[in-house]
């Protein structure tokens, strides 16, 4: 898969693709999050590939803040209504054209930058209607693995994904999952 091979960017919406889109807010008005390690791991393998990662979601959540922080996300907006304007503006300070995105994302308000990136995926649990306009649609549900398994597609398409592990592994990479 050419596409795949070419990410220089992965770009993933949180409610429904990093969660499993259910929001649990407490008494107190706090917003608790679900995330899976799963998730956690391939978002570390694609950064020790050199790979950068951004978040860009709708809701702001001091969850999804803590959680960026300790996979060391190297872009995260939250509160974000139009994600279009803000993958332009990360894009221009990387250098890089659209065609080197891969964008993750589960309903409507995703679709402008399915619709324009070089490669998108979607969960399992998407929206019919977005899952017909991605390029792939994993086996798994938001929250549930998802991010991995399409993250695993993009480093096999792009290195020897099992020379990848061994190199991180033997490297003693602090495993952040």
């Amino acid at each position: 898969m050419k596409k795949t091979s070419e990410i220089k960017l992965i770009v993933l919406d949180v409610d429904g693709v990093l969660t499993d889109g259910k929001l649990l807010i407490g008494s107190d008005g706090v917003e608790y999050k679900s995330f899976h390690v799963k998730d956690g791991m391939g978002i570390s393998l694609a950064r020790f590939q050199g790979i950068k990662v951004a978040i860009i979601t709708g809701r702001k959540s001091r969850s999804v803040e803590v959680r960026s922080k300790e996979l060391q996300i190297d872009f995260l907006y939250q509160g974000i209504i139009n994600k279009e304007d803000v993958l332009h503006e990360i894009v221009t300070t990387l250098d890089i054209d659209l065609q080197n995105v891969f964008y993750m994302g589960d309903d409507i308000n995703d679709l402008p930058i399915i619709r324009s990136v070089g490669f998108s995926a979607a969960p399992k649990d998407a929206s019919e209607y977005v899952k017909s306009a991605v390029n792939f649609v994993s086996n798994f549900t938001g929250g549930n693995g998802a991010v991995r398994e399409a993250i695993e597609l993009i480093l096999s398409n792009k290195v020897n994904y099992e020379a990848l592990v061994e190199q991180y592994l033997n490297e003693k990479i602090m495993i952040i999952q």
